[in-house]
């Protein structure tokens, strides 16, 4: 973990002074987790984090793509998943059959008041988030909490509060803070590398629709809690598409919020800030013939105090930035030639491309010594780069990053990526969306997690819950 105490005050979040008080785990204490909400997502998680080969193998294959596993994740865990929540009972038998001896539970009220769970992870649809870690940590267990970490900023200070309240160990799913070169892209632009920048782009550009063909609501199925599942969110009838909560407004912030939110993290982590200024932005759904309310495109605009950030979804085409390098991969790729997520850092030396498993420095020329144009009109000079192209891959972070929240609930430690890092880069996708449904550029108070007494702005940073389900007070 030293490779990123260099990055250490750009992080700055939830501020622990007496962690010391809390029990500090041996190498060969067995930490008992819970899974509440045993999804695809949960489920990988959580596999990870117990760490067996058998596991990694299984829900992480590309950690094998040279033929050898990361050595860092060789260490034994002695994690035991000793605990399952899952309103539906589907999801419950699944999850039984790679955690055979775990305790199961349909309310994870229940789970935490299980005096043997150390920690849990939250993979439930994202209204979920807030209620259930700011209960988990009052209940005294360390969290690993999927992002987006909250589905409205108005839920970040309770959150964070908790964290403080009760000296816990929280980590955000934001995996990039564990990849080794987004670390070195940080350090690289930080440090001058690729001279002034003071424009990024972030994309992310999907040729396969979001939501399934449309189907009529039905009963739900006998072994869902259906309500449950619903919880603080607005109560309609089930749809088995809904179920793919991702395609609807009700559970989501859209495209911006699932996918975008890794990238602001990392623009902030590679840029060494925490906010922007202000923010406007557009959007639109074309395809109506698809379940669900997620917009098809959008593109934000956020202004930060030394650069620009364009941000830009696309529900089409996969061809985000377009072109590769020979013998790349990158995340997400499908066909031969789609470059579907990433980032772009344009600095006066260089251009430094970045996405979940590697980075690429295009460098800018140099004029040519002696004068003239270079080029067709040059006479002769040819312009040179400034440096060295690089290119790098890794794999897939996720299994470091798990490791890594054990290893901070072993020894007390905040996390890189702690739960303040999480609410920023969740704001980012929420003020995105607000500027949309406001119609112009709003501006940002990243202190307050509101937007500087804009009453229309603000009447969007909360959603009430619905009862009974209100079980977290929000001032």
């Amino acid at each position: 973990m030293e490779r990123r105490d260099f990055l250490k005050s750009t992080a700055t979040g939830v501020a622990f002074t007496a962690l010391s008080a809390s029990r500090v785990y041996g190498a060969n204490d067995r930490l008992h987790v819970g899974l509440i909400g045993c999804g695809g997502r949960g489920t990988f998680d959580t596999r990870l984090m117990r760490g067996t080969p058998e596991d990694i193998q299984a829900v992480a294959p590309e950690n094998y793509h040279d033929g050898k596993m990361d050595p860092r994740l060789m260490e034994p865990r002695n994690v035991d998943v000793s605990a399952l929540c899952d309103v539906y009972g589907t999801r419950l038998d699944a999850a039984k059959r790679w955690a055979p001896q775990a305790r199961t539970y349909t309310d994870f009220r229940k789970l935490l008041a299980d005096k043997d769970i150390d920690a849990v992870v939250i993979g439930t649809p994202d209204p979920w988030h807030a209620s259930i870690l700011i209960l988990a940590c009052d209940a005294g267990k360390d969290v690993y909490v999927e992002k987006p970490v909250m589905y409205r900023v108005g839920e970040a200070k309770a959150m964070l509060d908790a964290v403080r309240r009760n000296k816990r160990i929280v980590q955000a799913g934001t995996q990039h803070r564990s990849a080794d070169h987004i670390a070195e892209a940080a350090k690289m632009i930080q440090g001058g590398k690729i001279g002034e920048v003071h424009f990024v782009r972030v994309w992310n550009y999907m040729s396969v629709a979001y939501g399934n063909p449309p189907v009529p609501d039905s009963d739900p199925p006998a072994d869902l809690n259906w309500d449950a599942w619903l919880g603080p969110s607005p109560k309609v009838p089930f749809n088995r598409n809904r179920l793919n909560y991702r395609a609807f407004m009700d559970y989501t912030n859209g495209i911006i919020s699932d996918y975008g939110n890794h990238r602001f993290d990392s623009v902030h982590q590679i840029m060494g800030v925490e906010t922007p200024l202000n923010v406007v932005s557009s959007a639109v759904r074309f395809n109506k013939t698809r379940a669900g309310d997620i917009y098809d495109m959008q593109t934000a605009i956020y202004e930060y105090p030394n650069f620009i950030m364009n941000y830009e979804a696309s529900n089409y085409n996969g061809h985000g930035l377009g072109g590769r390098t020979e013998g790349m991969r990158y995340y997400g790729m499908r066909g031969p030639e789609d470059r579907p997520h990433g980032m772009a850092f344009y600095g006066t030396e260089a251009a430094l491309f970045v996405d979940r498993i590697g980075m690429e420095l295009y460098p800018e020329p140099k004029p040519p010594e002696g004068g003239g144009r270079g080029g067709r009109g040059g006479r002769g000079f040819a312009w040179q780069p400034r440096m060295e192209k690089i290119k790098v891959n890794e794999d897939e972070p996720t299994p470091l990053h798990t490791k890594y929240f054990v290893d901070y609930v072993r020894s007390r430690k905040e996390p890189f990526a702690n739960l303040g890092v999480g609410v920023r880069a969740t704001a980012i996708a929420c003020m995105g969306n607000v500027a949309y449904w406001t119609g112009r550029k709003i501006k940002w108070d990243g202190e307050t997690f509101n937007f500087h007494g804009d009453k229309e702005a603000n009447a969007h940073t909360f959603r009430p819950y619905r009862k009974p389900w209100d079980l977290v007070k929000f001032s």
